[in-house]
C-alpha cells in the first residue's frame, strides 16, 4: 500500500508540477481579485437609463450563472468555447485562469460588499458631515476598516482556489493532481501517488489557512483597541 518507489524517479514531475500549481493558482486569485472589485462596482452602481441600470443588471446575471454553473463544467465550456464563440484558441493553462478567476471571482465580489457593508454606518455620516466628500469617506474612513474584513476572506479564498486548481487537470494542465494521475497510470500504483499529491496540497494551504486565522485575529485585536480608545 505504501509504495514510494516511484519518488525518485517521479520527483522532478511533482515539483514542476507544483510550481504550475502556484502559477495558476497566484494569477487566478490576483485576477478573480481585480475582476470581483470591478463586479461589485458595477452591482453598486448607479449608472442608468431612467430606472434601468444596465451595470448593475449585467453583475446580477453574471453572478448568478457562473453561481449555478460547476466548475468542471465551466473549465470546459471555457475550453471548448472560446475558439467557437470568441474565435480565441486558449491553451489549457490560460483556459483554466480564465475558468477559475470567473468562479472565485463572484465570490471575491460578495467579500468585498460584506467587508464595506460591515463598517459603521455612523462612522460614514460623521465624516460626511465633517465635510469629506464621497470619494474621501470611502478612501479616508470606509476602506482602511472594510480591508481588514476582506483580507482574511480573500485568503481563506485562496486557499480554495489552489484546492481548486487541481480540476483543471481533466483538460491536461500538468499540475498536481494530473501528474499524480499520470504516474498512477504508469507504475500502477493506485494509491501513494495520490498521496503524494494530497500532500502537496496540505504543504500549501495549512500554512496559509494559519496564516490567515493569525491575521484575522489581529484584526479582531486592533479593532478592539480602536473600539477602548
Amino acid at each position: 500500500m505504501w509504495d514510494f518507489s516511484f519518488w525518485n524517479a517521479y520527483k522532478g514531475s511533482y515539483y514542476s508540477s507544483l510550481v504550475v500549481t502556484l502559477q495558476l493558482s497566484i494569477l487566478a486569485i490576483l485576477f478573480a481579485t481585480l475582476l470581483g472589485v470591478i463586479i461589485y462596482w458595477m452591482k453598486t452602481s448607479r449608472f442608468g437609463i431612467g430606472p434601468f441600470r444596465p451595470l448593475r443588471w449585467i453583475a446580477v446575471v453574471f453572478i448568478e450563472v457562473i453561481r449555478c454553473v460547476p466548475m468542471l463544467l465551466l473549465l470546459l465550456l471555457v475550453y471548448s468555447g472560446s475558439k467557437l464563440l470568441l474565435g480565441i484558441d486558449f491553451t489549457t493553462f490560460q483556459a483554466a485562469v480564465v475558468a477559475i478567476v470567473m468562479n472565485s471571482s463572484v465570490y471575491i465580489a460578495e467579500i468585498v460588499r460584506a467587508g464595506i457593508e460591515g463598517v459603521d454606518k455612523a462612522q460614514i455620516e460623521a465624516a460626511r458631515s465633517l465635510g469629506l466628500n464621497k470619494v474621501q469617506t470611502m478612501r479616508f474612513i470606509t476602506m482602511p476598516q472594510a480591508i481588514k474584513n476582506i483580507l482574511p476572506a480573500i485568503g481563506n479564498e485562496f486557499v480554495s482556489v489552489i484546492k481548486g486548481s487541481s480540476m483543471a487537470s481533466v483538460l491536461g494542465v500538468a499540475e498536481v493532481l494530473f501528474t499524480a494521475k499520470m504516474v498512477t497510470g504508469a507504475t500502477f500504483l493506485p494509491f501513494t501517488p495520490l498521496a503524494v499529491a494530497a500532500i502537496f496540497y496540505f504543504v500549501l494551504t495549512f500554512p496559509l489557512g494559519r496564516l490567515m486565522l493569525f491575521i484575522e485575529r489581529r484584526c479582531k485585536q486592533s479593532d478592539l483597541r480602536e473600539r477602548t480608545l
